[in-house]
This record gives structure tokens, sequence and C-alpha cells, in this order.
């Protein structure tokens, strides 16, 4: 896989320098999808900025999505003709905007997509995190046809919960793409 095919997508507000997706950036090269506004986003905004970046990819894409970001990716998937150029995707931490106290500062973001994803996806959900129980992110792997990974008491996994470049999580990432290489 081509490092400059693996996109980072950061959720509300972005990914800081000390959150794992911008220490990926740094270590492998990844690509960030650079959103228009992180501090109040607009899913059809993001949406076409996501599908920009897809159409001007060269060759298969993986997704690498935090938070908002698997939202964003659940609702591209279900809307985009251009989903087969997506290999797989890693699902980490999803924000549940379907809870109360995110229905003010996400409101077009209602409702969550629950189509299955058309490509092959884990979602790593904690036991721990504010932003959407456990138990909501096995329902949405359910939906999305993921494998939900429970990475423990790890809060919304992100810069806050002390991962560092979160080697775990990288190794879920390439035994993502490894299965799918295998599979073609």
């Amino acid at each position: 896989m081509n490092a400059s095919n693996v996109l980072i997508l950061p959720g509300w507000q972005g990914s800081g320098g000390e959150h794992w997706q911008s220490r990926w950036e740094r270590l492998h090269g990844y690509r960030r999808v650079e959103q228009h506004d992180w501090m109040h986003p607009l899913r059809g905004d993001w949406s076409a900025r996501l599908e920009e970046t897809v159409v001007d990819a060269d060759g298969p894409l993986v997704l690498v999505a935090h938070s908002l970001g698997c939202i964003l990716t659940a609702w591209w998937a279900a809307h985009s003709r251009n989903v087969a150029k997506v290999q797989a995707a890693l699902l980490v931490a999803p924000g549940d905007v379907e809870r109360p106290e995110l229905a003010g500062p996400l409101h077009g973001w209602r409702p969550i997509s629950l189509r299955a994803l058309p490509f092959p996806s884990i979602l790593v959900g904690s036991r721990n995190d504010p932003y959407c129980s456990l138990e909501r992110a096995a329902a949405l792997a359910e939906a999305w046809g993921s494998r939900l990974v429970d990475a423990g008491a790890c809060g919304h996994i992100n810069a806050a919960s002390g991962l560092g470049d979160w080697a775990e999580g990288h190794a879920l990432l390439d035994s993502l793409v490894q299965n799918k290489t295998k599979k073609d």
C-alpha cells in the first residue's frame, strides 16, 4: 500500500499534533483529508471534500477515521459512486452524534447512516469513551459490517488517552490491509 493512499479522516476540531492520527502522518507519510472548517463541521461540506479527495487519488485507498471521521465515512459510503476506490477502513472511537449533548454543535450530522459499508472495516471502541458507549459502538459495527475491537478503557482514543504512536492501532491497520490484499 502506497503511504499517500492512506487517508487520515480526523473528527470534529481536527487531530492535534500529539493525536495518533497526526503521529501516523509524520511516521508513515499518510495523507490527511483537510476540511474547510474543523470547528463548525457541515456534513455536506465534509462529504464533498472526501469525495474530491477520493476521485483525485491514484490507486486503491485505505481510510483511517477517528470520531466524526467515522460518521463521515459511513455517510459518504452510503452516497458516493466512488466507493470501489476504497480498499478498507479503520474506524476508531466513532462519535455518537445522536447523543443529546452533541445535538447542538453537530446538529446536521443526524441521522447516522446505518448502511453496511461496501469495503472491509474494523471499528475500535473504548469501554469509557465519553462520546460513544461500547454498546453503541458495537451496534454501529454490526450495522456497518465492521469487525469490532474492544480497546479496553482508552477514553476517546485520542491524544488525551496517552497512546503515543498507538502501535496496537497501527497493527490493526496492517492486518486489515494484509487481509484485504490476500483476498484480491
